[in-house]
């Protein structure tokens, strides 16, 4: 990794990350240390298109969506760790484990992802991940997710 890459704009996140509209679930990734933690950040616009259904009058970010965009948190992070930028690196879910929801997410809000290492490293093909999402300083998530990193030869 870069030294100085201790943040991920959306250009950089979308070198790293095979995801794109509307599935693109983080917006910038501060505080990159190394492969060990990161915090995502993401926020949250009236006009994605889940809100159209989850729920008409009452809009609410599905638990699903801010599970994948901590996922795809801990990607960038590990992705700019390893240098991943424009290698096409693919990653995927294995297990989500310990997963509780805590407060609504709704438009307006911004959602702050801290993302954590539990195990994995630099050459590895499977990590595990734990991280918190809260909005104002209150939880609004909380999980740990095994994934595994596919880097092209």
């Amino acid at each position: 990794m870069s030294e100085t890459l201790r943040s991920a704009d959306i250009q950089t996140i979308q070198r790293l990350l095979p995801h794109r509209y509307p599935f693109l679930l983080v917006d910038r990734v501060e505080q990159i240390d190394g492969w060990q933690s990161a915090v995502g950040i993401k926020n949250v616009s009236m006009n994605e298109p889940h809100f159209q259904g989850h729920f008409p009058g009452l809009p609410i970010m599905p638990g699903v969506t801010i599970v994948e965009a901590m996922a795809q948190t801990s990607a960038v992070m590990v992705g700019t760790a390893l240098d991943m930028l424009d290698k096409n690196m693919l990653i995927y879910f294995m297990a989500i484990d310990n997963c509780k929801f805590r407060r609504k997410v709704i438009p307006g809000d911004q959602l702050r992802m801290e993302l954590r290492t539990l195990r994995g490293k630099p050459g590895g093909k499977v990590w595990k991940f734990g991280g918190t999402a809260t909005v104002d300083g209150q939880m609004a998530a909380e999980a740990e997710f095994t994934a595994m990193m596919d880097v092209p030869a």
